[in-house]
């Protein structure tokens, strides 16, 4: 394991145990030893300490001042690098053990533990404690924000909850990342995004989010992952109900008003999923498996599948190509039945015949009857025509023939 590793998860982090550590960077190791080597190695070369020992026996590592400066520089620009933990000491000059660490910092740690060994990201991929300001003087921040693109997940924030707090704190969460979501971004026009309400995702364009997180590749907002941790099962899957139940306003979504749309918009709405640790860690698959559910669905789902919109947008556009398909169907049945039917065959007209009758200043001789008819009916009267003009003309060649006799010489001769 590189050092560099090592250090720039605690720079992200602050504290982590080995356990955490293993998790995090060497998810295929069957235990965590190369782990407790790389910390020992550090820890020789004066860049990280042990601050405590917890009641779970794991030892809780740290960087020291100058392992903090090292992972600065190793830590892009991007990423936020924690606070300094300063060894404190008695009067006596002793080193006094650490306190502050609890289990809520322990599950966060755990949670992108678990989700990075399950290749969502690195650990670069992570931020802690990220603030979302509100313009009514109140700051959410996010236990954890994730990036991972390449694993169908290009942002997500996390909430860790060790079933303590009430239930409507959570629900007041997700308020205030919905009213963050719905910010406008400096110097936004307010008139074009009332406009591109209506427009879906284009009105995102307007939003603050969108200007500090990538897109979604999916409808709505940054999706919001509760990771539930600690108490009984029941009591854990009652905590995920009650908050489904009170949060709905914010991630159900609109339905479509148009009659025969069962689709929804989730254009406005914030994704929310939820798991346990317990079920992430049972699982041979760990987060990579079907240990998500997305509120508003009974099924558990790989968090990819929860975070899709099958009922979205792309239902939206095959119901709306089904409505406007049902009108032009019905147009042209109607046309349908308008054909004019041949009359002395029976025969439907072509399109090519029905048109040549329509576009007609007058009425025809033949139009009642199909293109090959009406061509019959004019060969035959063009041949009745010609066969008239040719009786006429033998029978005037006739006529002419009879009034011109030839003259004998016995006539010539008498009028001699």
């Amino acid at each position: 394991m590189r050092r560099k590793e090592v250090l720039r998860a605690l720079g992200i982090f602050q504290r982590a145990t080995a356990d955490q550590l293993w998790r995090m960077l060497r998810p295929t190791d069957r235990h965590d030893r190369i782990t407790r080597d790389a910390l020992n190695a550090l820890k020789a070369s004066g860049l990280v300490r042990v601050e405590t020992r917890l009641e779970s026996g794991h030892q809780l590592w740290v960087l020291t001042e100058k392992g903090h400066k090292e992972a600065r520089t190793l830590l892009p620009k991007t990423v936020r690098i924690s606070a300094l933990r300063k060894p404190t000491f008695d009067d006596a000059g002793r080193p006094v053990q650490a306190d502050g660490y609890d289990e809520h910092a322990a599950a966060v740690t755990s949670t992108a533990a678990v989700l990075t060994g399950a290749g969502y990201g690195t650990p670069l991929s992570w931020q802690t404690e990220i603030a979302h300001r509100l313009p009514y003087g109140y700051t959410q921040y996010a236990d954890l924000t994730m990036r991972a693109p390449d694993a169908g997940v290009p942002a997500m924030l996390l909430e860790i909850d060790r079933v303590t707090e009430p239930v409507d704190d959570l629900v007041d969460k997700l308020r205030r990342y919905h009213d963050w979501f719905e910010l406008l971004a400096p110097k936004a026009d307010a008139n074009k995004e009332k406009a591109a309400r209506r427009q879906g995702a284009a009105v995102h364009e307007f939003r603050l989010w969108s200007r500090i997180y990538p897109a979604t590749g999916r409808e709505g907002y940054v999706p919001v992952a509760f990771v539930f941790t600690g108490k009984t099962a029941a009591q854990r899957e009652s905590r995920m109900r009650r908050l489904e139940q009170a949060a709905r306003a914010y991630f159900a979504g609109t339905p479509y008003p148009w009659a025969g749309f069962t689709a929804v918009d989730y254009h406005q709405a914030v994704p929310v999923v939820v798991t346990e640790l317990e079920r992430i860690t049972a699982d041979p698959a760990g987060a990579a498996g079907a240990v998500w559910r997305r509120l508003g669905r009974d099924e558990w789902q790989t968090l990819p599948e929860a975070l899709d919109n099958p009922d979205g947008e792309r239902l939206y556009q095959v119901q709306l190509r089904e409505a406007r398909r049902r009108p032009a169907e019905r147009e042209a049945a109607h046309q349908e039945a308008q054909r004019p039917v041949c009359t002395q065959c029976g025969a439907k007209f072509t399109d090519e015949r029905w048109q040549q009758i329509r576009q007609s200043s007058w009425a025809g001789e033949w139009d009642r009857l199909c293109g090959p008819c009406a061509k019959e009916a004019a060969d035959r009267v063009a041949a009745e025509r010609v066969a008239r003009r040719q009786a006429e003309e033998a029978e005037r060649a006739a006529a002419e023939a009879a009034a011109v006799k030839p003259r004998s010489r016995f006539g010539i001769r008498r009028r001699r």
